[in-house]
């Protein structure tokens, strides 16, 4: 419970795939809407999950990675049938299809619930990746203590 006696998740995103974004964040909302405190960490991949669409770096090893993973939460690609594009593209017509809200729109309702959006500062650092590069309602950077004291007093802990 956290400290307001309500139930709380706390959650590592360490990835950057399309489905395992989608399961993370249909989990927060759904824990949000039953009235739980949810703390998201982003790290390393999951970064990309509360960037723009915008490229990073500014170091020649960071304009790398920031070209080669470059993009937003749009430019996520499934963990399989990936297909250089097609599956995504796949993957985001079936769930529009089918009522489905897309990525961006899952992170969008995350903010409009309170959920608690967090970057790693670390993987920000390694990675060069500045806080204006997120999405507005991003909370500011923290380091992982702050996510094991969330953790520690969390009733559901999960790592994605």
């Amino acid at each position: 419970m956290d400290e307001n006696g309500k139930k709380s998740l706390a959650m590592v995103v360490m990835s950057g795939d399309f489905d395992k974004l989608t399961g993370a964040f249909i989990i927060a909302n759904g824990a949000a809407a039953m009235g739980m405190d949810v703390t998201m960490f982003f790290t390393f991949w999951g970064l990309r999950a509360l960037k723009k669409n915008v490229r990073t770096g500014s170091t020649f090893f960071g304009k790398m990675v920031g070209l080669m993973y470059g993009g937003g939460i749009e430019k996520s690609h499934p963990s399989k049938f990936a297909f250089g594009g097609m599956g995504r593209w796949m993957f985001n017509k079936m769930m529009k299809n089918h009522g489905v809200q897309s990525l961006s729109e899952m992170r969008d309702l995350a903010l409009q619930l309170g959920v608690g959006l967090y970057a790693c500062q670390m993987s920000m650092d390694v990675m060069e990746i500045p806080q204006e590069s997120f999405v507005d309602g991003v909370k500011d950077p923290v380091g992982v203590g702050f996510f094991l004291l969330k953790a520690q007093n969390a009733d559901i802990q999960l790592f994605i």
